[in-house]
C-alpha cells in the first residue's frame, strides 16, 4: 500500500504540468512488485470510496455541523475571525453548517495539498485541479458524489452545463464540483499603464512573444530592472498553450490537429522557438536572475502573462498590484478537459457529513450573498452593498482566491466599473475553440509507472526551462533522453491507443 501511495504522491507533486492552472482566473521500482502493489491498493481504494459514497449525515436535528475547506490563496485573511463569525451565522441559519477555511499560500500549496491527500488529512472539502485530480481519485482520497448530488444538491447539479460535470467523471462517476467560471483559456500580456505611456509603447502591435522583445528592453533599460518577473513556475501555464496536455507530462495534442496525434511538446518547432526566446530574454536581463528558485512573485510587476479575461485588468490584476494595467490578448480562446478542470472542489472520502458538505457547496454556487462573502470578504469591512445591489470595495486586502470557490456568474458586479465582467467570461466560453480531444478522459492505469517516472523527470527540469534560465537546445534533449529511458514512448503509445479508440 505504501509503495503505491508513494508512487501516486509523486504524480500528485506534478501539479504544474504543461498547463499549470493554479493561477487560473484571475498555476523506479520493479515492474512485478509495482503491479502487485497497484492491484491491492486499487481494491482498497475502491472499497473505501464505495463505502464513503453511501454515507449520509448522522447530524441530529438542530445540530450545527462543522466543515473544513482547504483552498489556495495568499494566506489567511487578516480579518478572518470576524469574517468567519459573520458567514457562519448565515450558514447556520440556512443549512445548519459552520465553515472553517484554511487558505494555503501559493508557495506552500503543492506540498500542503499533497500531504493532505497522502495522509487523508483533516479536511472535508479541498480545492484541486485537473493536473492531480484523477490520480487523487484513484488513491481513494475523494468521495464519489454522483448519487449524493441528486438528493442533496439538485440546484447545484442544475446550475451548470452537463459537459462540465462530464469533464469531472472518472470511470463514469463524479468526484468533484467544477467551478462554473472562465472555463475556457485566454492569455493576456499585462503591462503597467504608466510604463506604456512613459516609453511610448504601442500595444496594438503586440501579437506574439517576439513582439515583446523591444518594449521589454525599453522598460528594462529605463527602469534599470528586469520587467518580466517570474517565479519558479515560470511561464508553464502559457508557453505550450496551443497543445492539450491531457494531464500528461511533455505530451500533447495540438488544438489545430483534427487527427488527434499526441506529440512530444518540447520537441515541436513552435515550442522550441519560444523556449529559445525565453532563454535569450533571461540572458539579456529581461527576466529576473532568481526566477528558477523564487517561490512567489512580488506584488508589483512591470509586465506579466496572465490567464483570464480583459475586464480582469480593472477588477483583478490592476487592483492586486495597486496600479492601472492594460491587458493585451495573446492568441485564441481555447477549451479542453484541463481548462474546465482548472478549479474543482472535492469532498474527502473520510468526510463525516458529505450531505452537508454538498449543501454547503450548493450555497457557494447558487446563493449570491454566500458567494460575495467568499469572493470579496467581510461585508461592512472589505466591502458594502450599494443601493442598486452592486459591491463597493473598501480595500484590496482580501486574500482568498475567488476562482477556487464557486460560480463566477452569481458574483455581484462592482460599482467602480461600468460593465459586468462576467458577461465577457460567458462570451469567451461560448466562442472558445474546442480541443480535438475534449471529452476524452485518459485512464493512466496501463502506463502509471512510466507516467510517474516521467513526471519526476519533468519536475526536475521544468523550472529552468520555463524561466529561460537554461539553454533549451541542451536541456530538452537531455530531459527527453531521460524520459525515454523511463518509458515516455510507451506512455505516448498507450495514451494514443485510448485516443484512437475514443474517436
Amino acid at each position: 500500500m505504501k509503495k503505491r501511495w508513494g508512487k501516486l504522491l509523486a504524480l500528485a507533486l506534478g501539479a504544474s504540468m504543461v498547463f499549470n492552472l493554479a493561477a487560473c482566473g484571475a498555476k523506479t521500482e520493479e515492474k512485478t512488485s509495482q503491479s502487485k502493489t497497484s492491484t491491492t491498493s486499487q481494491a482498497a481504494s475502491a472499497s473505501k470510496t464505495s463505502s464513503s459514497a453511501s454515507k449520509t449525515s448522522d447530524a441530529k436535528t438542530g445540530e450545527i455541523v462543522n466543515l473544513k475547506w482547504v483552498q489556495v490563496g495568499s494566506g489567511q485573511p487578516d480579518n478572518y475571525k470576524a469574517w468567519q463569525e459573520n458567514i457562519n451565522k448565515y450558514l447556520a441559519d440556512k443549512i445548519g453548517v459552520n465553515i472553517d477555511v484554511e487558505v494555503v499560500s501559493w508557495g506552500d500549496w503543492d506540498s500542503r495539498r499533497s500531504t493532505l491527500v497522502n495522509t487523508g488529512g483533516d479536511y472535508d472539502i479541498m480545492f484541486t485541479n485537473a493536473n492531480t485530480y484523477v490520480q487523487d481519485v484513484k488513491m481513494g482520497a475523494f468521495l464519489d458524489i454522483t448519487d449524493l448530488l441528486k438528493d442533496n444538491a439538485p440546484k447545484l447539479l442544475a446550475s451548470m452545463p452537463e459537459d462540465y460535470w462530464n469533464a469531472t467523471k472518472v470511470n463514469g462517476q463524479i468526484y468533484a464540483v467544477p467551478t462554473y467560471k472562465d472555463s475556457s483559456m485566454t492569455f493576456y500580456f499585462i503591462f503597467v499603464k504608466k510604463l506604456l505611456e512613459k516609453y511610448n509603447i504601442d500595444v496594438d502591435k503586440l501579437k506574439t512573444l517576439e513582439d515583446l522583445t523591444e518594449p521589454l528592453t525599453k522598460i528594462k533599460n529605463g527602469e534599470k530592472t528586469a520587467p518580466f518577473i517570474l517565479n519558479k513556475e515560470g511561464v508553464s501555464n502559457s508557453l505550450a498553450k496551443n497543445y492539450d496536455s491531457m494531464g500528461l507530462p511533455a505530451l500533447g495534442v495540438k488544438f489545430s490537429d483534427s487527427s488527434k496525434k499526441l506529440v512530444p511538446i518540447f520537441e515541436q518547432e513552435d515550442v522550441m522557438k519560444e523556449l529559445k526566446l525565453l532563454h535569450k530574454w533571461y540572458k539579456d536581463g529581461l527576466i529576473n536572475a532568481d526566477a528558477a528558485t523564487l517561490a512567489e512573485k512580488p506584488k508589483y510587476r512591470p509586465f506579466g502573462i496572465e490567464q483570464g479575461w480583459s475586464g480582469a485588468a480593472k477588477t483583478v490584476w490592476g487592483p492586486n498590484m495597486g496600479e492601472e494595467v492594460v491587458a493585451v490578448p495573446w492568441g485564441d480562446t481555447l477549451i479542453s478537459n484541463v481548462t474546465v478542470g482548472g478549479s474543482l472542489n472535492c469532498i474527502s472520502a473520510s468526510c463525516e457529513h458529505p450531505d452537508k458538505a454538498l449543501q454547503f457547496l450548493e450555497l457557494v454556487n447558487t446563493d449570491p450573498y454566500v458567494r460575495d462573502s467568499f469572493f470579496y470578504g467581510l461585508e461592512g469591512d472589505d466591502w458594502t452593498y450599494t443601493a442598486d445591489k452592486k459591491v463597493h470595495k473598501n480595500n484590496d486586502e482580501w486574500k482568498m482566491a475567488g476562482y477556487t470557490q464557486g460560480s463566477f456568474f452569481i458574483v455581484s458586479q462592482r460599482d467602480d466599473v461600468d460593465f459586468n465582467q462576467w458577461d465577457e467570461v460567458k462570451e469567451l466560453n461560448a466562442k472558445a475553440i474546442a480541443s480535438p480531444v475534449l471529452g476524452i478522459n485518459l485512464d493512466v492505469t496501463d502506463f502509471e509507472d512510466e507516467m510517474v517516472n516521467c513526471v519526476e523527470i519533468y519536475n526536475k527540469y521544468k523550472s529552468e526551462l520555463f524561466t529561460g534560465t537554461s539553454d533549451p537546445e541542451k536541456v530538452v534533449p537531455q530531459m527527453m533522453e531521460e524520459m525515454r529511458k523511463a518509458g515516455f514512448d510507451d506512455m505516448q503509445k498507450k495514451a494514443q491507443e485510448q485516443i484512437n479508440a475514443a474517436k
